[in-house]
């Protein structure tokens, strides 16, 4: 069974603090924050009342292409003239970052203005995040984080959902 670390509310603000905090002092404006769902929905829409820029989502965990693909492409030709923010709880191996990079790439979008962040960030990870409240390492804490919103889901799912990719927690 995986050790479930619990993320509380104090701290999840503070997270959320942190990260607009980080975002002004880098001079780099979004226009607009995009919260990947599921897990970065909460934290999109609290960073977006902190930092008072317009939030928009995309359910990269849906795997419904109308919520996701669809959706990325017009993200893309958005990408073109504004500045985008995706932001989500935790950048664990890098796969939803690569996701969201690749499709947007694929649709013709400027990376140049897309940024990310997350509230946990994996320093071992495939991909590199922008703003971050705090850093792990995947090789020596195998911990599954379990954040305010996941809190009320039973244990059984969220140890079945930290058990979705295994070597992760291995």
């Amino acid at each position: 069974m995986p050790t479930l670390t619990p993320v509380d509310q104090p701290e999840f603000l503070t997270a959320v603090h942190y990260v607009a905090a980080r975002i002004r002092e880098s001079g780099w404006q979004p226009d607009v924050i995009i919260g990947i769902g599921r897990g970065g929905l909460i934290p999109a829409v609290y960073l977006s009342h902190a930092t008072s820029i317009p939030m928009l989502s995309v359910d990269h965990s849906s795997h419904l292409p109308d919520f996701s693909a669809g959706l990325l492409v017009t993200l893309a030709a958005m990408s073109a003239t504004q500045r985008l923010l995706f932001v989500d709880d935790i950048n664990d191996s890098g796969t939803t970052i690569t996701h969201v990079k690749a499709a947007l790439r694929g649709a013709g979008g400027t990376l140049d203005n897309v940024r990310f962040a997350t509230l946990i960030d994996n320093v071992v990870s495939a991909e590199r995040v922008d703003y971050r409240f705090r850093t792990i390492d995947r090789t020596a804490n195998k911990d599954w984080f379990v954040f305010p919103w996941e809190q009320v889901s039973p244990v059984d799912k969220v140890i079945e959902d930290a058990a979705v990719v295994p070597e992760r927690l291995a």
